[in-house]
C-alpha cells in the first residue's frame, strides 16, 4: 500500500465572545456616524484588530471602510483593509490597499510583509521577493521576513534556499514554530529525513498539541519504512484531532505494511467515514479487504472508488482481480477490458487478463494476451513462464519448451524453468534429454529432486544415477 501524503493546514483558534465583538463593532460604527470617532479611535482600531484575529472579515471590512471615509490618509487603516482582503482571498484589492498604505508610509515593514502575501497569491513572486528584501534592508534581523522569503522559495521548490532562510529565522527566534515546521517539510522534500525529524521535534516542543506536526512526522517515518514509529505519531495526531482523515488513512497503511491487516482495515474504514468523496481512500480500503481475502467487500470498496472517479485504472484492475478470485470471470473480464482501454501498455493488466482467460478455459485468448504483454516487455520472466504453462496445458509441448528456454536465459538459476522443460520432454517421450535437464535443475536447486520425485515417481531409478 502507498501512503497518502496530504499536508494539513492548522490555524490557531482565537477565543472570544462573539456577542461582545459584534457589540463593539456596532458601537464603533455608531461613533463614526455620530462624528465622535476621534474620541474613540483607539477602541475602534482595537475592534478592527479583533475582527482580523477572529476572522470577522466582512464585519471588519465594513468598519475599516467607514474609518477610511474619515481618515483616508491613515496608512495603518489601509494596511488593516489589505489584511482583511487577504483573509478574504481578494488579493488584487488587497494589493491596492497595501500600495495605498505604502504611499503614505513607504518603509512600514508590516505592510511590506503583508503586501508580499498578496503578491505571492497573485503569482507575482519576484515582486514578493523584492518587497521582503526591502524589509530586510530596513530591519536586517526581521525573522518574519526571513521566514516569508523562505516560504516563497519553498513554493517554487527551491528547498535549499528555503532551508537557509528558515534556519536564519529560527536562529533569530528559536521559538518560531512555523519556521521549524516548514524546515521539516523542506528537509523531507529533499529526502533528508533525519534533519526533517529534528525540525519537527523542535516544532512539537513548541506546539505539542499540533495534530499536523505529529502527522507530518509520521509521514517521514513511513518514508523511512519505520512503521511502528509512524503509527505512534499518527495515533497521537488522531488523539488530538480525531476527524482528520489523513492520519487514520496513513495509520492504516502503516499497519498494513506491518501485515497487521485487521488494524489496517479498522483505521482505513474510519478514514472512509470521515472523507466519503476521496477515491484513493476507498481504493485503499479495497486493498485492506483484499489483504484479508474479503473479496466481496473489496469489490464494494473499489466500486465506491469508481463511482467517484470512473477512469480509475488501479480500481478497475484490482476489482478485476477480486472478481477472478471469486470465479466471477465474466465480470472480471469486463473490468480488465475497461482497464486496458484506459492504458493498453500495462503489463500487469495484460497478465491479469491472461489469468482470467485461463480460468475461463480460453487458452488461445490467454496466449494472445501474454504475447501482447511480451510485445511490451520481452524480458518479463513471469509472462514467459505463464506462456510456457499455458502451452503445456494446451498440449503444445514444443512451444512450451521454447518458452521455458527463454525463462532459463532470463533467470539461469531458476530451477522451475528447467523442471518445466523436463516435464515437457517427458510428455514428448524424450527421456534422455529430460535427464540432462534434470542435472541442470539439480545443480541450480537441489530441492527440485523432491518435486520431480513427487510428480514423476517412475524417474526415481534414473534420478539415483544422476
Amino acid at each position: 500500500m502507498e501512503f497518502y501524503n496530504d499536508y494539513p493546514e492548522e490555524f490557531d483558534e482565537f477565543n472570544f465572545d462573539e456577542e461582545a465583538l459584534l457589540a463593539r463593532i456596532e458601537n464603533s460604527l455608531s461613533w463614526i456616524e455620530d462624528g465622535i470617532a476621534i474620541l474613540n479611535i483607539e477602541s475602534i482600531e482595537d475592534t478592527i484588530l479583533l475582527c482580523v484575529e477572529s476572522d470577522f472579515v466582512d464585519e471588519g471590512l465594513v468598519l475599516v471602510e467607514a474609518v477610511l471615509e474619515i481618515y483616508s490618509y491613515n496608512s495603518e487603516f489601509w494596511q488593516y483593509k489589505g489584511i482583511l482582503l487577504n483573509n478574504k482571498f481578494e488579493f488584487s484589492d488587497a494589493y491596492f490597499a497595501f500600495e495605498k498604505s505604502l504611499s503614505l508610509n513607504p518603509n512600514d515593514v508590516e505592510t511590506l510583509i503583508n503586501k508580499s502575501i498578496a503578491e505571492e497569491n497573485l503569482d507575482l513572486i519576484d515582486d514578493a521577493i523584492e518587497s521582503l528584501e526591502k524589509v530586510l534592508k530596513i530591519e536586517q534581523h526581521n525573522d518574519e521576513a526571513f521566514y516569508s522569503l523562505g516560504f516563497l522559495y519553498e513554493k517554487v521548490n527551491q528547498f535549499e534556499n528555503a532551508i537557509e532562510l528558515f534556519n536564519i529565522a529560527v536562529n533569530l527566534d528559536p521559538l518560531f514554530a512555523e519556521a521549524w515546521y516548514e524546515l521539516g517539510y523542506c528537509y523531507e522534500s529533499l529526502d533528508r529525513f533525519e534533519d526533517a525529524l529534528l525540525a519537527y521535534d523542535k516544532y512539537l516542543e513548541i506546539e505539542p498539541y499540533s495534530y499536523s506536526g505529529w502527522y507530518n512526522k509520521g509521514i517521514v517515518y513511513v518514508k523511512q519504512d519505520k512503521y511502528k514509529e509512524a503509527i505512534h505519531d499518527f495515533e497521537l495526531s488522531i488523539a488530538i484531532k480525531d476527524d482528520f482523515s489523513s492520519s487514520w488513512f496513513n495509520c492504516g497503511v502503516a499497519y498494513a505494511n506491518l501485515e497487521e491487516f485487521e488494524k489496517a482495515l479498522e483505521n482505513i474504514k474510519n478514514a472512509s467515514v470521515l472523507d466519503k468523496k476521496d477515491e484513493a481512500i476507498w481504493y485503499t480500503l479495497g486493498q485492506a479487504y483484499e489483504d484479508l481475502e474479503l473479496y466481496e467487500d473489496a469489490i464494494n470498496s473499489y466500486t465506491k472508488a469508481l463511482q467517484i472517479e470512473n477512469k480509475y485504472f488501479d480500481a478497475y484492475l484490482a476489482r478485476a482481480v477480486c472478481y477472478n478470485n471469486i470465479k466471477e470471470t465474466e465480470l472480471a473480464l469486463e473490468d480488465i477490458k475497461k482497464t486496458i482501454s484506459l492504458y493498453d501498455s500495462s503489463t500487469e493488466a495484460w497478465q491479469t487478463r491472461a489469468k482470467i482467460e485461463i480460468n475461463m478455459g480460453e487458452l488461445n485468448q490467454a496466449i494472445r494476451s501474454l504475447k501482447k504483454l511480451l510485445s511490451i516487455d520481452d524480458k518479463n520472466f513471469e509472462a514467459w513462464s505463464d506462456l510456457a504453462d499455458t502451452y503445456s496445458e494446451m498440449g503444445d509441448w514444443k512451444e512450451s519448451i521454447n518458452a521455458f528456454n527463454v525463462c532459463t536465459k532470463l533467470q539461469p538459476d531458476k530451477a522451475s524453468s528447467y523442471y518445466g522443460i523436463v516435464k515437457q520432454k517427458i510428455l514428448l517421450s524424450e527421456n534422455k534429454e529430460a535427464i540432462e535437464y534434470l542435472k541442470s535443475s539439480f545443480a541450480s536447486n537441489p530441492n527440485i529432486r523432491n518435486e520431480i520425485s513427487k510428480d514423476f515417481p517412475e524417474l526415481s531409478q534414473s534420478k539415483r544415477s544422476i
